[in-house]
């Protein structure tokens, strides 16, 4: 059974036999449905990829390329909702996903080399996301195709980001409307190296082109200068990894301090970050926010449904996918878009 065969048996064009199965917002529902059942029973599974991509030299995927390994993406709330907001737009453009991830479990943090090269050429276009992909990594892509970068800049390619900056020295400002005795702040992924603890004027710290995290730490330190505390005398720790396991390990020895030395201010750089060190200190007796006040970052369901509930910035990552996805596809203008984000008041930092 071939796509010409099951037309002439429906009494329909082929266009619109292959509309069915990768632009359904041709037809009608009823249309559709009617094509795709007579397909079932006539044992006809589809147009084939391979040949229509010889055709038309499109093969209608989308590939979007992540830093970080696929499980970790996966599980992640922040990169979970970018990832609901690109296949929002590809569905409805009977577009299908690739996922592909420049970082294998076993390679370093700087493995740059993209894994599926053989992959990636098929895709029409990559939306390119994280924190800090390698060169080589963008250099592999067809240079040819549709690229938007996501929380990370790429010479002469479009990207989008949020008002990282901004929004930091908003939630900062907030809570340093009640002086603390002592602040710190929990950064993600800072330095240059795969490292978590106290950074030190020894480690190399990344600028805002190559993470996200220096534009937030700016905005920090923004509000510290503007409430007479001089930045410098803040300490920061570097966390290498969003993960619960990850973060515990940096925290607990900041929870554990002697009372007169722990903070009572920490300024988180992820809602992860801030939900860590809220079940430590529970287990601690310290008590939120009574002996300690903490700000997060992001927006997820886990912080504003758990008490004390965070005090956080709220980004829409869902959107941030959706215009990413939309640029690829060329639905929109491919050019820098800054999106805006929300801070969110708890009990956490009232």
């Amino acid at each position: 059974m071939t796509l010409k065969n099951l037309a002439q048996r429906l009494g329909v064009s082929t266009a619109t036999v292959s509309n069915a199965f990768n632009r359904p917002d041709q037809l009608s529902r009823a249309l559709r449905e009617h094509i795709l059942e007579e397909a079932r029973r006539l044992g006809y599974r589809g147009p084939d990829a391979r040949a229509r991509s010889l055709r038309t030299g499109q093969s209608r995927i989308v590939a979007v390329v992540l830093a970080e390994t696929l499980t970790y993406s996966l599980n992640d709330a922040v990169s979970s909702e970018l990832l609901t907001g690109i296949t929002e737009v590809l569905d409805a453009h009977g577009h299908t996903l690739l996922l592909l991830s420049g970082r294998q479990p076993e390679s370093p943090r700087h493995a740059d080399a993209l894994c599926h090269p053989g992959s990636a050429s098929m895709a029409d276009g990559f939306v390119v996301y994280g924190l800090m992909p390698g060169d080589r990594l963008i250099n592999e892509l067809p240079a040819q195709r549709p690229l938007v970068g996501v929380d990370f800049h790429i010479d002469a390619r479009p990207t989008v980001h949020i008002d990282n900056e901004p929004a930091c020295h908003a939630i900062a400002c907030h809570a340093l409307k009640k002086r603390p005795r002592r602040v710190g702040i929990l950064s993600l992924r800072l330095i240059d190296e795969s490292y978590n603890g106290p950074v030190s004027a020894e480690h190399r710290c990344l600028d805002a082109h190559r993470t996200i995290t220096r534009s937030r730490l700016d905005g920090f330190h923004r509000a510290l200068d503007e409430h007479d505390i001089d930045p410098t005398s803040v300490p920061v720790w570097n966390i290498d990894e969003n993960t619960h396991a990850v973060c515990a390990t940096v925290i607990e020895e900041i929870l554990d301090l002697p009372a007169e030395q722990r903070p009572d201010l920490l300024l988180c750089m992820s809602d992860r970050i801030a939900l860590t060190v809220l079940t430590l200190a529970e287990q601690r007796g310290i008590r939120v926010p009574e002996d300690l006040r903490l700000t997060g970052f992001d927006g997820i369901e886990e912080g504003q449904y758990r008490a004390p509930r965070l005090t956080t910035v709220r980004q829409d990552s869902i959107e941030k996918g959706r215009v990413a996805a939309r640029m690829v596809l060329g639905l929109e203008p491919a050019e820098n878009r800054l999106l805006g984000t929300r801070l969110l008041i708890g009990e956490s930092c009232p």
